[in-house]
């Protein structure tokens, strides 16, 4: 079955950092790689969201899967993926195609992520990593 071209690329990521510690180094690369996204050929759409204990999420939205993936494997993105198996104990993410470039709200994206996300890697996982057992993200509450 071939790619709708239509349909544009979601991407949400939720990472929770487990110490404070990680903290400035994981914002120094946040903050290029948000830059580094809104730059990025075929990128509609950038936003993230600071949540209670640690956590950080991600909306992106793009014209093409393609377009995530060469985002995703350069620049500060691809310099700090490694180095996030360590600093967090949750690293979720799920993508799904859809028509417009409206990205979906935290809530429809955090909903979207805990019933089909998929869990990466991570050193030191939190009792609800590999469940996606959530809360549901305080700005939405």
């Amino acid at each position: 079955m071939g790619e709708n071209p239509a349909l544009n690329f979601v991407s949400v990521t939720r990472l929770r950092l487990r110490h404070w510690r990680f903290l400035p180094a994981f914002a120094w690369f946040a903050v290029r790689s948000f830059a580094q996204s809104r730059q990025a050929p075929g990128n509609l759409h950038t936003s993230a969201a600071r949540d209670i204990g640690l956590v950080f999420w991600t909306i992106t939205v793009w014209r093409a899967e393609e377009a995530m993936r060469f985002y995703r494997n350069h620049g500060a993105h691809a310099s700090v993926m490694p180095k996030l198996a360590n600093w967090c104990d949750e690293a979720t993410y799920v993508h799904w195609r859809q028509p417009g470039e409206t990205a979906p709200t935290l809530i429809e994206a955090a909903e979207r992520l805990i019933r089909e996300g998929v869990v990466s890697r991570v050193k030191h996982p939190s009792p609800n990593h590999a469940t996606r057992a959530f809360p549901v993200p305080a700005k939405s509450r």
